[in-house]
C-alpha cells in the first residue's frame, strides 16, 4: 500500500455534527480551503529555501543526537535488563535494515500488539526509519476487533508478545476464513525472563531479536519527503463509537512531544517510569519525547501499585504519567505495597477528569500532580492546568479543585469552548457550556479511509471534540461533560462529572460513574454505578442522600448500581456500556 494520506483531507463543505438531542444539522463552507491559501506576500531578494535551512521535523532526529550526547547513558531498563542511548539507536537502525529486508517500504503499516517492553518502545523509531507507518493496537482487544484492524490498517507485519500470540493467531484464523491477506508474524519474547519464550508456530514467523540479527547498522534512513507524511495510526479506544483510525504526521509528533516534554517540566536526564500504554496516542508522545530529553525510560509489563512503588525506589523515578483510575489505585494500595518516595516524583494524569480528593491524597504521598486534558486526535495531551504560585497558599482542598481543571493550550496548539453551531466563542463566565475546539500543528490528519468523518471533525477550521466544558475568568477550561454523557433531566442539564466528584469524596466509594437512565417523566434520571472499596460497606440510599447533602437535589443519583466498571486499556470507563445498561433498566417512573 502506499500511503499518501492527502487524498482524505476533507472536502470544502461539511456537516457540523449538533449536541446530544436530535438537533437539526447545521451546514456551512468549511474553513480548510481558505487556511489551506498561500498568503501572497512581497518578495525578498537573497532568500532561499534549500535543504541547508530546512529539514522536515521528525522525532527520529531526537535518538540520533541522544545517541550523542548521552550515548553511555542508560535509555532503557526493563527487570534486569538494561540498554544505552548508543545501543538503542544500533538496534533500532537495525530493526529499519531488517524491516526493509522483509519487503517493508515508505508509506507501508507495521502493527504492534505489546506491553510496554523495550521492543514496543524501539519500535516506535525503528519503524518511521524504515519509512514505514507504525500501528500501535490495543492489547485489551479481542481477536475479533485484531483480525478488523489489521485489515482496515493493511499492516503488512504485526510484532506480537508472546503474552498475546493467542490473541493474533486467533485474528489470523478470521483474517483466513475472510480470504484476506495475512500480515508476517515477528515474536516478541521475553528479553527480561527466557522462560518466557514461546515456540514459532511457523517456519514464515520471526522471532524479534533474530530479526535484528539480520540488520546492519550502517542503514540509510528514509527520511520523510514531507513533514505532514504519516508517522503512525492510532486507532480510538472505543469509549463512543467503532474505533477510528487517527493519522499522526512527522511534523505533529515531533511538536507534540516536545510541547508534552515541557508541560510536563522533563529537564535532561529524566528517568520515567512507564504506566501510560505506549499503544496509547504513541505513550502521550513520550516515547520520543523521553528520547529528547535523553531520559531513562523504566519499562513495566504490568501496572499494579506494587510495580509502581518499587520502580520508584529502585530507579529513583522523577516521571510518570497515569490514568485517574491508576491514581487511585496508588492512592488506596495496601500498606503492604507501598514504599516512601525517595524523591518528589512528577506525574501527569489525564484520560478523564482526576477526582479533587484524589489529586488532593496523591499529593499528601509526595507526588506532585499535573492536570493535562487531551484527545487521540490531539495526539495526547493539548491542555495543561498551569500552576501558579499564588495558589499555593489556598486551603488543600481549593487547591485540589484548581489543580482538577483542564487549564490552558499547550505551545502547540489553541484552545478554545464555542457554541458548535454559531462556532462563536463562550463567555468566560464558568457558566457557559460549550464544545471544546482545538486547531494548529498538533491535531491529526485525519482519519485513515474515512474522508467523511474527518470533514465533519474538522468542518469549520476547528477540530471538535465533543467534550462540554465551560471557560473560567481567568481563561483556564473545565471539562463538564463528553455531549453524549451529559444528563437532561426535566429540562435541566446534569455534568455527571459533577456528580462523580461528589461520588468519590463518600469514603466508602473506590469508583464511580454516572450515566442516563431513560425515564418516563424526566426523560432521563442520574444512574450511578458504584464499586465500593475492600472491606468497606454502604447502601443505595445512604449514597443517594450522601449526594443530596452536597448537590441540588435534582443532580443528585436516583438509581445506584453495585458493579465493577468497564475500562480501557487507558482507564476510561466505557460509559457506552453502562449507557445500555441503564438502558435495559426501564423507567423509573
Amino acid at each position: 500500500m502506499n500511503f499518501m494520506f492527502r487524498k482524505f483531507l476533507p472536502s470544502s463543505s461539511s456537516v457540523i455534527y449538533a449536541l446530544k438531542r436530535n438537533q437539526p444539522n447545521c451546514i456551512q463552507k468549511s474553513h480548510f480551503s481558505k487556511h489551506s491559501e498561500s498568503n501572497h506576500v512581497k518578495s525578498m531578494e537573497g532568500l532561499v529555501k534549500c535543504s541547508a535551512n530546512y529539514v522536515p521535523l521528525s522525532p527520529i532526529s531526537f535518538l540520533e543526537r541522544s545517541a550523542i550526547a548521552y550515548g553511555n547513558r542508560v535509555s532503557v531498563i526493563y527487570g534486569t535488563l538494561k540498554f544505552t542511548w548508543r545501543q538503542t539507536l544500533d538496534r533500532c537502525l537495525k530493526l529499519a535494515s531488517s524491516l526493509t529486508q522483509l519487503g517493508i517500504s515508505r508509506g507501508d503499516v507495521v502493527a504492534t500488539l505489546s506491553p510496554n517492553v523495550p521492543a514496543m518502545y524501539e519500535l516506535h523509531f525503528g519503524v518511521p526509519m524504515a519509512g514505514a507507518i507504525l500501528c500501535t493496537l490495543n492489547t485489551r482487544h479481542d481477536s475479533a476487533m485484531v483480525s478488523i484492524l489489521l485489515k482496515h490498517s493493511e499492516a503488512k507485519i504485526i510484532f506480537v508478545d508472546y503474552q498475546f500470540l493467542d490473541v493474533a493467531r486467533g485474528a489470523f484464523d478470521l483474517l483466513s476464513k475472510a480470504n484476506c491477506t495475512l500480515p508476517r508474524l515477528v515474536l516478541i519474547s521475553d528479553s527480561e525472563n527466557s522462560s518466557k519464550t514461546i515456540n514459532i508456530s511457523t517456519s514464515s514467523d520471526l522471532e524479534y531479536e533474530k530479526l535484528l540479527e539480520l540488520g546492519i547498522t550502517e542503514f540509510d534512513i528514509p527520511r520523510p519527503n514531507d513533514e505532514f507524511d504519516p508517522i503512525s495510526i492510532n486507532y480510538t479506544s472505543g469509549t463512543t463509537s467503532s474505533p477510528k483510525g487517527v493519522v499522526y504526521s512527522h511534523r505533529g509528533s515531533y511538536l507534540n512531544s516536545l510541547a508534552t516534554v515541557m508541560i510536563h517540566d522533563m529537564g535532561a536526564m529524566p528517568v520515567y517510569l512507564w504506566t501510560v500504554p505506549m499503544f496509547h496516542c504513541n505513550g502521550w508522545c513520550l516515547t520520543w519525547g523521553v528520547a529528547a530529553q535523553g531520559g531513562t525510560n523504566v519499562c513495566l509489563r504490568n501496572v499494579t501499585p506494587k510495580g509502581i512503588y518499587d520502580s520508584i525506589a529502585l530507579h529513583k523515578v522523577t516521571h510518570m504519567g497515569a490514568a485517574p483510575t491508576v491514581l487511585n489505585m496508588i492512592v488506596n494500595a495496601p500498606a503492604g505495597d507501598r514504599s516512601t518516595l525517595p524523591c518528589k516524583v512528577n506525574i501527569m494524569t489525564g484520560g478523564s477528569a482526576p477526582p479533587a480528593g484524589i489529586i488532593f491524597k496523591m499529593e499528601e504521598l509526595g507526588f506532585n500532580v499535573s492536570h493535562i486534558y487531551g484527545l487521540t486526535e490531539t495526539y495526547g495531551p493539548a491542555t495543561i492546568c498551569a500552576w501558579q504560585p499564588e495558589w499555593d497558599s489556598l486551603p488543600p482542598d481549593e487547591r485540589a479543585r484548581k489543580k482538577s481543571r483542564q487549564g490552558v493550550q499547550h505551545i502547540g496548539v489553541e484552545v478554545d469552548i464555542k457554541n458548535p453551531v454559531t462556532l462563536e466563542s463562550v463567555p468566560d463566565d464558568g457558566k457557559t457550556m460549550g464544545e471544546i475546539m482545538f486547531r494548529g500543528n498538533t491535531v491529526m490528519n485525519g482519519y485513515f479511509k474515512d474522508l467523511k468523518a474527518t470533514g465533519e471533525a474538522l468542518s469549520g477550521g476547528w477540530f471538535r471534540s465533543g467534550d462540554l466544558a465551560v471557560k473560567h475568568s481567568d481563561g483556564f477550561i473545565e471539562v463538564k461533560d463528553r455531549s453524549k454523557d451529559i444528563v437532561i433531566s426535566g429540562g435541566e442539564n446534569i455534568s455527571t462529572i459533577e456528580v462523580e466528584s461528589v461520588l468519590f469524596s463518600h469514603p466508602s466509594i473506590f469508583e464511580a460513574a454516572v450515566v442516563g437512565r431513560p425515564d418516563d417523566h424526566w426523560g432521563e434520571t442520574p444512574c450511578a454505578f458504584v464499586k465500593l472499596k475492600d472491606g468497606c460497606s454502604a447502601n443505595a440510599e445512604e449514597i443517594i442522600q450522601f449526594c443530596k447533602d452536597r448537590l441540588p437535589r435534582y443532580m443528585a443519583p436516583k438509581t445506584i448500581v453495585f458493579a465493577d466498571l468497564p475500562k480501557t486499556s487507558t482507564g476510561k470507563t466505557q460509559k457506552y456500556i453502562l449507557r445500555e445498561k441503564a438502558k435495559s433498566m426501564g423507567s423509573l417512573s
